[in-house]
């Protein structure tokens, strides 16, 4: 309660305000009564464009954030999710001067201990899905704090993907895009049900939803401190190991690269992944330098002994086109694995280029498709583009450097000759 903030969301669609009724912590009727003058306001009118002629705008769309001022105006685009992260972002700036570590990341708990667990990851790696695990408590899918206290969710909703949502993948999600929640660019079939597989509007389609929605989540959104940090990355070059057990140094390295690739589009003549490199995983909504996060993840990681994971969700026996997706039913038995305590026992070995201890064996998972190079059919193939993406995070990590120790600059990866 002492962390919370009041918003006021003043927008020019219901379906704005429901958005954040819908993602936001909900004030009980006495807290409502009671709201006075909030923290910070919202002006949503999207719908109406920016001034394109004026000084320093360079379109018809701008979200203009003012700490001071406690304000966060949005012109020129009615895409919802720009507030939730308005917020996230104003969390950002006040989180790290309490000691606060502010986090882009899912959160879950187990059910007896109540120690916790985070998903860190960019849009596409699997946070929202992960998280939702009938095993576990969900403590949320997307923005949290980690206090001298433990972790707590910022929001009162979830926000998920749903393109090509089915009740068999994700049975738990499914059954929360119910009545109440919010449908973001989806296409409704002529029976007037919801088409998952339908992109004609965009791949993008999302879905919000009251946390109360999963059955398993932990009201309110509170847990321990954390026994695990997951850092997800989908690698669409195949390189990457399903799990690896990373050093405080390389956590640091890792948070602050913040990797996933993201695989071509339909563009004539492309076919290579891109890698994508976003600090924190949630560059764009960072106030301090990186490093200040880092510090804080690793401080706390060491006070409570936590245990943290680099796990691959992309690609496995070759990069995108070649290889194939790690099986969602692997990553879970991972995560499973990790959850249990049974991967701080397993085999490891060292990595040659990224230098972290690849684990080797684990309940429930193949053990060939563990170590990445042993599935790739050309060997000479996989040492090249190994090589590549170690060259890719080496020139990413170089803009963050000065603000950085020795060791974790030297945690990173190690290009072969």
């Amino acid at each position: 309660m002492k962390s919370r903030i009041k918003v006021r969301v003043i927008c020019s669609r219901p379906y704005h305000a429901l958005f954040m009724h819908t993602m936001l912590i909900r004030p009980t009727k006495q807290e409502l009564a009671e709201f006075g003058k909030p923290d910070f306001v919202i002006y949503n009118s999207g719908a109406f464009p920016a001034n394109s002629l004026t000084a320093g705008m360079g379109s018809k769309t701008s979200v203009d954030l003012s700490i001071e001022d406690q304000e966060l105006v949005i012109l020129g685009t009615e895409y919802a999710g720009e507030m939730k992260k308005g917020v996230f972002t104003v969390a950002n700036y006040f989180a790290p001067k309490r000691g606060i570590l502010s986090m882009h990341c899912s959160a879950t708990a187990d059910k007896q201990s109540g120690r916790s667990s985070l998903l860190f990851g960019l849009s596409g790696t699997g946070k929202t899905t992960l998280s939702a695990d009938p095993k576990r408590n969900l403590i949320g899918d997307d923005e949290h704090c980690w206090s001298e206290e433990g972790i707590f969710n910022i929001e009162g909703g979830c926000y998920a993907k749903a393109i090509n949502l089915t009740p068999e993948n994700e049975p738990e999600i499914f059954e929360a895009l119910r009545f109440g929640a919010v449908l973001e660019n989806v296409v409704l079939d002529q029976d007037h049900l919801v088409d998952y597989t339908n992109v004609s509007v965009t791949e993008n389609t999302r879905g919000a939803y009251p946390i109360e929605f999963i059955q398993n989540a932990k009201i309110p959104c509170v847990a321990g401190h954390p026994t695990d940090v997951i850092f997800l990355t989908c690698d669409a070059f195949g390189v990457l190991p399903p799990v690896s057990s990373l050093s405080p140094a390389q956590a640091m390295y890792h948070f602050i690269s913040g990797y996933t690739a993201k695989v071509a589009g339909t563009e004539m003549g492309v076919k290579e992944p891109s890698a994508t490199f976003s600090a924190c995983f949630g560059g764009p909504f960072l106030v301090w330098h990186p490093n200040k996060y880092a510090e804080l993840l690793a401080a706390k990681m060491k006070q409570h002994g936590t245990r943290v994971w680099l796990v691959n969700t992309g690609w496995s026996g070759g990069a995108y086109g070649t290889g194939k997706r790690i099986k969602l039913a692997n990553t879970r038995a991972i995560i499973d694995a990790i959850h249990s305590g049974t991967l701080g026992k397993a085999k490891t070995q060292r990595d040659p280029v990224f230098g972290f201890e690849v684990v080797t064996e684990c309940p429930n998972v193949p053990a060939d498709i563990l170590v990445p190079r042993n599935v790739w059919a050309d060997k000479a193939a996989f040492d090249a583009t190994a090589k590549k993406l170690a060259d890719l995070f080496t020139k990413s990590f170089a803009a963050y450097e000065g603000g950085v120790s020795a060791e974790v600059k030297a945690a990173g990866p190690v290009s072969p000759a």
